[in-house]
């Protein structure tokens, strides 16, 4: 699609300069504005075994240095009360959140009391952490679990290093089919477009997904950073951007009717809801834990990926903070509302004019008219401008582009790590978390 290679190519250049970073000595986050409302985002950075296409912060598990993060974290989780926020909601990403259910529940128990507001928590898991233990002690603090599946094919999952930590698609399906009904939203993240899944492949994972009772999916397509993308190619192939509106529109049309479209990138059974990307509800949200990033006064704040740094500062009463980028320009705060409302499927064109000051086709005339002209807009009245199918899949763009900057942001982060934290970087020789596939697959 040539809207689609025009919008990469335009992006991967703004992105540089949007999502930079130099490092930075603050005392704090920047005191709330009084009246707005934001979204809080906690980081857990532990994992048993280490997906090779994930650049988020994460380190091999090890049980007491994660009990010693987790108590860091709740230290700067008491310290950032004192900043006056008011958080609607918890978002709980990795790594994996469950890695200790006893410690994520004292997590969320500790945020709730701190932050009466909250009334949503979101939380990411893993299949081998679908327990009946796992599962009553968190039906009634999380309302939106989320599942990381990424495919149901046994190929696919391979190649994912992920077969041997949760076995094959048909256990991994079973354990998500044991936890729908028991949460007020199950959500099975899945990955498209990855170099060897074809259509065929894609068609039984959106089949799948409807089955497994699931009332959220989430189908994220492949955000490699320029050097995971090398990687790729050396090992299994080259990432096929020529197909991936494709494939997009594959997966809209099978979920359809059952699932209707919450972002463009996630779909639902029933309407409204938390969905995974917070940026679409709360435009500013604070992150907690090392590797965390805020997003606060049209300027970003990013922790310390170190694990020893994060703990010595927090020890020593100061910031997670190690570096930040420049302030946006009004102009850059502009096109962060248009991507952030419109990947929300609508963008509220008063409340634009209200925040800015001018209207959105006076602020913003080149973008409008390239969704306008890539046919992506499906209505522009006085109030909201909503999408197409073509233009959702623009807005997938737009925010693939932009999560594989900060994923190479993430890259950059861990080659300045020093060499004993490094090593947890390698998972090479590492015992898989639980039985080996042959005991967690039926024979064939």
């Amino acid at each position: 699609m040539l809207s689609e290679r025009m919008l990469t190519g335009v992006l991967r250049v703004l992105n540089r300069g949007y999502m930079s970073q130099s490092p930075i000595e603050i005392t704090r986050l920047p005191d709330a504005e009084p009246g707005r409302q934001y979204s809080l985002y906690l980081h857990i950075p532990f994992c048993e075994r280490l997906c090779p296409y994930c650049s988020f912060n994460r380190f091999l598990y090890g049980e007491d240095r994660a009990r010693d993060y987790f108590r860091s974290l709740r230290t700067e989780l008491e310290r950032t009360a004192e900043y006056g926020y008011d958080f609607g909601a918890l978002y709980i990403g990795g790594g994996t959140p469950t890695i200790l259910v006893d410690e994520l529940c004292t997590t969320i128990d500790l945020a709730k009391s701190l932050y009466p507001g909250i009334g949503e928590v979101s939380a990411e898991s893993s299949p081998n952490h679908i327990t009946d233990e796992s599962i009553d002690a968190l039906k009634d603090r999380v309302q939106r679990f989320s599942v990381g599946v990424q495919s149901f094919d046994d190929q696919l999952l391979q190649q994912m290093a992920r077969y041997d930590k949760y076995g094959c698609s048909e256990a991994v399906f079973e354990r998500v089919c044991s936890a729908a009904g028991k949460f007020p939203s199950l959500n099975v993240d899945m990955i498209f477009n990855f170099p060897s899944q074809t259509r065929t492949m894609l068609e039984r994972d959106i089949e799948l997904v409807k089955q497994t009772g699931a009332n959220q999916t989430t189908f994220y397509p492949l955000m490699a950073s320029p050097k995971n993308r090398r990687e790729l190619a050396r090992t299994i192939g080259v990432v096929d951007y020529g197909r991936e509106a494709e494939y997009y529109r594959v997966i809209v049309e099978g979920l359809a009717p059952d699932f209707e479209p919450a972002s463009a990138w996630t779909f639902s059974r029933d309407k409204g809801g938390m969905i995974d990307e917070y940026i679409v509800d709360y435009e500013e949200y604070v992150g907690v834990g090392s590797g965390a990033m805020s997003y606060l006064g049209g300027r970003i704040y990013n922790n310390t990926f170190s694990l020893d740094d994060y703990r010595n500062r927090i020890a020593a009463g100061r910031t997670a903070v190690a570096k930040a980028g420049k302030p946006y320009s009004t102009l850059g705060r502009m096109r962060y509302r248009f991507v952030t409302e419109l990947f929300g499927l609508r963008l509220d064109k008063q409340k634009f004019r209200a925040d800015f000051g001018v209207p959105i086709e006076r602020a913003m005339p080149v973008e409008l008219a390239f969704m306008k002209l890539s046919g992506g807009i499906a209505t522009n009245d006085e109030r909201w401008i909503t999408l197409t199918p073509r233009g959702r899949y623009l807005l997938l763009v737009m925010m693939r582009e932009t999560l594989a900057t900060s994923n190479d942001h993430r890259d950059h982060e861990r080659e300045l790590l020093p060499a004993h934290e490094k090593v947890l970087l390698d998972d090479a020789g590492a015992f898989p978390c639980g039985p080996p596939p042959e005991r967690l697959c039926p024979a064939k």
